[in-house]
């Protein structure tokens, strides 16, 4: 039975979900664009621009990490995390093999 999830409530489920790979997409993506940016800058030298990219991506990082670890606090506070993993694993659908 499937469930109607606004757009917004079945991203975030993902990136509950799927934590480190968000947190290495923003990186990515941080990095790509600071490196696009600096680019444009015409009186900065070849290696400042690769270390303004790197810095610029490592804060984004650190706030992704500090955003995750916000998620997964209020999901174990809420329960919500437990209980998925409760239907998932614990149920006698999970292991039909099992009397």
């Amino acid at each position: 039975m499937a469930e109607n999830k606004s757009k917004v409530e079945s991203m975030r489920e993902w990136v509950v979900d799927n934590k480190l790979r968000t947190v290495g997409s923003l990186w990515l993506g941080g990095l790509a664009s600071s490196f696009a940016y600096n680019w444009t800058q015409p009186n900065m030298k070849t290696s400042v621009k690769i270390i303004h990219a790197r810095l610029h991506a490592q804060a984004l990082t650190l706030a992704a990490l500090a955003g995750a670890a916000v998620v997964e606090y209020y999901d174990r506070r809420s329960g919500v995390k437990a209980d998925r993993y409760a239907k998932q694993y614990l149920t006698m659908e999970a292991f039909p093999q099992k009397d």
